[in-house]
């Protein structure tokens, strides 16, 4: 069955400005979004490599992630944010620790009508995200420069998400005030941080999925996080 970003984001579709993509991205794209059993239109597909291709130009200069072969990126920056969709059934969203905008950029894409704030305090990756953001008209990105501590939005986000950003406990810590009653944590990790999930704080429920991530060799998981009652 095919797990439809409709069915899990809300989507109202809407075409983008095309951009040229490189090499066979396209297709891989396509390949793994059918292996993952994700829908996307073929407007998302089009912003997705759209920012892909932003991302490798604006790395030849800026350095804002250490992925720089064109024959991963697909896989190891779209299809892995994109493996955590059906997790972001609810919103606002924040993003902390976006970095270049994973996850939050592929989410945002795959989840128009979700509103997503992208959060890091790296001064230069947060202007390649919002220079992303903007042309790819992605009317639903916020992207704020600074850290999660000092972000005063008591209560206003059903899902924070993070891809490798510091422990689950450092996660916690500085984002809880900020999660909604009823809001749950979607840490992203490579092998299943079992240590981590210990060191957490009492009155959290934890859940590890492994997720499935098309043509990629290494562990991927999902730790969700949620308050007990």
């Amino acid at each position: 069955m095919v797990t439809s970003a409709a069915a899990a984001c809300g989507y109202n579709a809407r075409m983008r400005p095309a951009l040229v993509s490189h090499l066979d991205w396209p297709q891989q794209l396509a390949d793994g979004l059918a292996a993952m059993s994700l829908a996307l239109d073929a407007g998302q597909q089009v912003s997705l490599l759209g920012y892909l291709e932003l991302l490798q130009r604006w790395n030849k200069v800026y350095n804002l992630t250490a992925v720089r072969d064109p024959a991963v990126m697909v896989r190891r920056q779209l299809l892995d944010s994109l493996s955590i969709v059906p997790w972001v059934d609810a919103g606002p969203v924040l993003d902390i620790g976006t970095g270049a905008g994973l996850p939050g950029i592929p989410l945002a894409i795959a989840c128009p009508q979700r509103a997503f704030s992208l959060l890091d305090s790296n001064g230069k990756k947060t202007r390649f995200v919002q220079q992303a953001a903007a042309e790819l008209g992605l009317d639903n990105v916020e992207v704020i420069k600074g850290r999660v501590e000092g972000l005063d939005r008591r209560g206003h986000y059903a899902r924070i998400t993070s891809r490798a950003f510091a422990t689950l406990a450092d996660m916690v810590a500085g984002s809880s005030p900020l999660l909604a009653p009823g809001g749950r944590w979607l840490a992203m990790k490579g092998a299943a941080p079992l240590a981590e999930i210990r060191e957490l704080p009492n009155g959290l429920r934890t859940e590890i999925v492994e997720l499935e991530v098309p043509g990629e060799v290494g562990h991927r998981h999902l730790v969700l996080i949620d308050r007990d009652g």
